[in-house]
């Protein structure tokens, strides 16, 4: 399984795009949040959603997508028909990270949230790169793959928040590969809040801010 090698960077569509950021300046801030836009997004889109926090001693920071989309086809597609763009979208969040990790912000003080098509991005990130993080967010997505394989994922995510939101009937997200994902996580360690609602549509509720206003109390 691709995880990112820090001496050897991939290079792919997601490589130098821009990075939108908000917030606190890093050097000055409480902890930070890496936002990951769902697919036809932009990163200026979900970093709308820093408004609903009202949380201005984080640090907020959205790398974009070439294209509007991370990878071409559904998550539930064979992986390596959603290459290069899965292991470029990884890097680019290990970047941002790398980076907020250079101003002095670490791992334990970052949130990775991400929705839709970035939901399932930012779950095979922390998936494939476990640690103690501040939190992961993943809101209706999960982790990448026709089929998932457990034994796959290796390390210790050392009781990191992780919350996962997600409809009971959801059109691109089938509830089984949300319960199937958060048993992965939760067996890498991580503190694990599901919350699936019923009859919601493909889109983010209040109830999921106040979930991700608990994890921002945390660290900030």
């Amino acid at each position: 399984m691709f995880r990112i090698n820090p001496e050897k960077p991939f290079q792919g569509p997601h490589q130098n795009q821009q990075v939108v950021t908000g917030g606190a300046v890093p050097e000055q801030a409480k902890g930070a949040m890496v936002l990951i836009h769902g697919r036809g997004a932009t990163a200026e889109s979900i970093l709308t959603l820093a408004g609903e926090f009202n949380e201005p001693g984080l640090h907020y920071a959205a790398p974009q997508a070439h294209g509007f989309q991370w990878y071409p086809y559904s998550f539930l597609a064979p992986a390596d028909q959603n290459e290069p763009g899965i292991s470029s979208g990884l890097q680019a969040i290990y970047d941002v990270i790398s980076n907020l990790e250079s101003t002095g912000i670490t791992k334990d003080k970052i949130i990775i949230l991400g929705f839709s098509q970035g939901a399932c991005l930012a779950s095979e990130y922390v998936a494939r790169h476990p640690g103690k993080y501040g939190g992961l967010t993943a809101l209706s997505g999960g982790l990448i793959g026709e089929t998932l394989q457990p034994e796959k994922y290796s390390g210790s995510l050392d009781e990191t928040p992780v919350f996962m939101g997600c409809s009971d009937i959801d059109p691109h997200i089938p509830l089984e590969r949300v319960h199937e994902s958060a048993r992965i996580l939760e067996d890498l360690g991580a503190d694990l809040t599901t919350n699936i609602y019923p009859g919601m549509g493909h889109t983010v509720i209040g109830d999921e801010i106040e979930e991700v206003k608990k994890m921002i109390q945390a660290i900030a």
